[in-house]
Order: structure tokens, then C-alpha cells, then sequence
């Protein structure tokens, strides 16, 4: 049984879906103005992998994912550079589709854009004025908070308290501080669509609403995006979708944690964040992928490059034992009995830390546990040229479930070793020129290849069955 953080009742609950067999999932995408940054990738990686273990525990999964291509973020920037609204929407929208296949991120099962569903949201905003729950204001809408009593729900807000340090800003036509645009009416030169209202576009909050239930029906299993979403948006998302259907919104709420940087959360408008492919210069999405999921995805996450470099180490520990296969097939068996590793006590263990809210931090605590122990016995069998059939057996299915884990949680092993081939060559050609100094009595030439080997982290092992290497540990 899958166990879930649920934002709105603050605690875990048993993961029982709508429909049996069937998660159906949607995640606030970002607003394409800028390259993603490492926040972007965090909640991108988190809800991945969440996705990748519902269908790992063979759920049926439908990931929505949109994309906001209109907002007053897109249209100043696009007036900076002197283009389109439209041009600076498409190059972003392409930044982060190589970012997320980068990342190896999965490609939604939709990605819908808010230009692409204006005639939903206008109709839900109909709706919404004909139920008392929305007003027309000189062409803009806006939502009237008061009309639905349970506002501040998600957030644990009081509509009292927030009453108390709210205010209209110039230009705006709201009755009440809270409510909140649901239509805008269009400036001169900004992109507009018809309404009844006249021309405008839609507020932000709106869309996710109307695009969700267009794809996932009217109430949802998960909904996901970062913490700073709770409010206001997922709170007015909540508001605007329960006074529309009547019905619950969304069954479970989940949100990650922050990128921080010195303490503050890392965002464009502070000025501290690194983009995607600004890491991905210096480190392997592998890498990025790994640092991100170290940390409980409801936990901060504090970004340096100390700490990616130390994530760097981490994750060359499970592939060099990844690359011990070799190695442990060459040891000559015995027919002692040993002391196999208890592989399934390490694999019911991991699937427990996912199964309890996707506790990715814990669950790669238990497979360096399973290494280690692994190595343990691997090094003792080279050393001592004998292992028993069970613990060889052993080993390479730990070997089987480090390599099953790592592409369940994301992770393009095959990717990583294809971009080593020229080293994995250069490497072999090496151990071939060695063999045959050793076989015309060169020793000492032979064993400085070796040793230099050793210096750059490539350890050489010897076995009956020929040498093969492995990076250091």
C-alpha cells in the first residue's frame, strides 16, 4: 500500500485512486519566459519519479502537465527583445522540452497550453458568473471569495486574517481585496481572445483548472507543484474548480520542497538560481537527477556545488558496482556453502521507503547499505580467487536490483556509458598492451600501466578468466 503526504489534511494517508488501477496526476508546468532553473527541476524530477513508481507498482498512469504560454511575464519580456508574445512562449517551451529529455523526465501523457484552451476557460468562467460565484467588472472577471466558505482550506489560511492586510491595487475593479481575475481585459498590443466580457485573456489561475478537468475529469487524484503554489494559486484553483462542479477538486495535494541557496529559497526574482543547462555544462543529468532525489522531496534542498560534487561521488559508487558484474562472474566457485547477502531483506526495505510517500532519501540509504556489503564480500572473493555458488548468486542479483532501481528512479545508465565508449576503448587497449609486456616478462612496464591506471582511479583486476577494471571507490 502506497502511503501520500497530503497537504490538505497535513498527514499521510493509504493511497486509495478513484479508479482502481488508475492515477490520474496533474503538475503545474512552468511559465515560459526564461530557461528552467534548478527549482524547475526539482519538482520536474520529484513528480517523475513519483509517476515512474505508481507505474513501477503497476498503476496506469495519466501525467498532465501545461504550459503557460500567455502572462504579463511572457508579454514584458517579449517587449524587451522587441519580438512576439508567441516567439518567446515557443523558444522557452523548447528550452525546457530539452531540459526535461535531459533529465530523462518523461513526456507527459498531455502537455496542454493555455492558448490552446481558451474556449474551456471561457466557458467555466460563465459558469462560474451564472452559479454567484464570479462578477463582470469593466471587463475583467473576478472570483468572489466570500461565495465560497472554505477558502483558505490547502493553506490553513483565515479569510479574516487575510482580509486584514489585503488591498485593491490601482486599476483594479474588484469588490473585495481577495478576489482574484479570472478574465483579464486586454491592454493595447497585448495578446487578446472574444468574450462575452470583450476582449482579454485568461487569469492564471483559471487555466489550470479548466485544463485539468478537461483531461482528468472533475475531481483528481494527485495534484503537484512546488510549496510557494499552495497560495494563492492552488487555493484559488481549489475556490473557483469545488464552486464550479460541486464536487472535491483534487483527493490528494502534494508539494516539494525548495531549492535553497544560502539560506533563500532560489528564484528569478531574487537574482540566486543557476539554470538547467547551465549544471548540466559541468555535471551529468544523471548527477543533477541524483542530488535532487537524495533529499526527501517535502524537504529543502540546499544547492552548491560542493554538494552536487559530493552527489557526483555518491552516484559513481553505484555504478562502479554496477561495472563489478564482470568481476564477479570471473571469481572461480567453490562448493563452500558461505554467506550470501540477503538480497530480498535490501528489496523489501527499498520498496517500503518508496511505498511511505516516495521516500527516495531513505531508499538510496538502503541500496549503499546493500553495496557496501556486496563490495565487502566481493573483495574478499577476488582476493581470496573463491566464492560459493550462493554467494555469487547473490551478488549479481544485487547487481540485477542496483541496475532495476536506478532505471525505475529515472536514471540513463546506458546513456551515461555510451558517452564513456572512447575511455571504456582507450582503457581496454591498455589492459591489452599490459597482457603482452606480462607475457614477454616486462613486469615492471606492466606494472607501471597498472599503477598510473590506479592514480587516475582505474583499478585493474586480475582473474583467471582474464583482467577487467572498475573506477575506485
Amino acid at each position: 500500500m502506497i502511503k501520500v503526504y497530503n497537504t490538505l489534511t497535513e498527514k499521510k494517508e493509504a493511497f486509495v485512486p478513484i479508479e482502481k488501477g488508475k492515477v490520474k496526476m496533474y503538475v503545474c508546468g512552468p511559465t515560459v519566459y526564461d530557461d528552467a532553473h534548478i527549482g524547475h527541476a526539482r519538482s520536474a524530477v520529484v513528480f517523475d519519479v513519483i509517476r515512474r513508481w505508481f507505474e513501477y507498482r503497476s498503476y496506469e498512469v495519466t501525467f498532465v502537465r501545461n504550459y503557460t504560454d500567455v502572462d504579463d511575464k511572457i508579454i514584458k519580456r517579449a517587449q524587451e527583445r522587441g519580438v512576439t508574445w508567441k516567439e518567446i512562449a515557443e523558444k522557452y517551451i523548447k528550452s525546457f522540452e530539452e531540459d526535461m529529455k535531459a533529465l530523462n523526465v518523461k513526456e507527459p501523457t498531455v502537455k496542454p497550453k493555455v492558448t490552446e484552451h481558451i474556449p474551456e476557460i471561457i466557458e467555466m468562467v460563465k459558469g462560474l458568473i451564472e452559479k454567484g460565484h464570479a462578477y463582470e467588472s469593466g471587463g475583467d472577471v473576478y472570483f468572489a471569495v466570500e461565495t465560497f466558505p472554505e477558502y483558505g482550506k490547502l493553506s490553513k489560511r483565515k479569510i479574516d486574517e487575510l482580509m486584514a492586510g489585503a488591498r485593491i491595487a490601482p486599476g483594479e475593479k474588484k469588490r473585495n481585496p481577495l478576489d482574484f481575475a479570472l478574465w483579464k481585459k486586454s491592454k493595447e498590443g497585448e495578446p487578446a481572445w472574444d468574450s462575452p466580457w470583450g476582449k482579454g485573456r485568461p487569469g492564471w489561475h483559471i487555466e489550470c483548472s479548466a485544463m485539468s478537468m478537461k483531461y482528468l475529469g472533475e475531481t483528481m487524484d494527485i495534484h503537484g507543484g512546488g510549496l510557494d503554489l499552495i497560495f494563492p494559486h492552488h487555493e484559488n484553483e481549489i475556490a473557483q474548480s469545488e464552486s464550479f462542479t460541486g464536487k472535491p477538486f483534487v483527493k490528494y495535494w502534494m508539494h516539494n520542497g525548495f531549492v535553497m541557496v544560502n539560506s533563500e529559497k532560489m528564484s528569478k526574482s531574487l537574482g540566486n538560481f543557476f539554470t538547467i543547462k547551465e549544471i548540466l555544462e559541468k555535471f551529468s543529468p544523471d548527477v543533477l537527477r541524483f542530488f535532487l532525489i537524495s533529499t526527501h522531496y517535502r524537504s529543502p534542498i540546499d544547492f552548491s556545488f560542493e554538494r552536487l560534487q559530493e552527489a557526483k561521488s555518491a552516484f559513481e559508487r553505484i555504478k562502479n558496482f554496477l561495472n563489478t558484474q564482470t568481476i564477479i562472474e570471473n571469481i572461480p566457485q567453490n562448493d563452500s556453502k558461505g554467506s550470501p547477502i540477503n538480497v530480498e531483506k535490501y528489496i523489501t526495505a527499498f520498496n517500503e521507503a518508496m511505498d511511505d510517500d516516495f521516500n527516495t532519501a531513505k531508499a538510496l540509504g538502503v541500496l549503499f547499505e546493500m553495496i557496501k556489503e556486496a563490495n565487502i564480500l566481493k573483495d574478499r572473493a577476488v582476493k581470496e580467487q573463491k566464492i560459493s555458488r550462493e554467494e555469487k548468486e547473490s551478488l549479481l542479483k544485487a547487481v540485477s536490483f542496483t541496475k532495476e532501481t536506478m532505471k525505475t528512479l529515472g536514471f540513463k545508465l546506458e546513456e551515461e556509458k555510451t558517452a564513456n565508449d572512447l575511455e571504456d576503448k582507450l582503457i581496454k587497449l591498455l589492459i591489452e598492451i599490459r597482457q603482452k609486456l606480462r607475457k614477454e616478462k616486462n613486469f615492471k612496464l606492466a606494472d607501471e600501466i597498472r599503477d598510473k591506471l590506479k592514480e587516475m582511479g582505474i583499478v585493474l583486476e586480475d582473474l583467471p578468466g582474464g583482467t577487467v577494471y572498475r573506477k575506485g571507490d
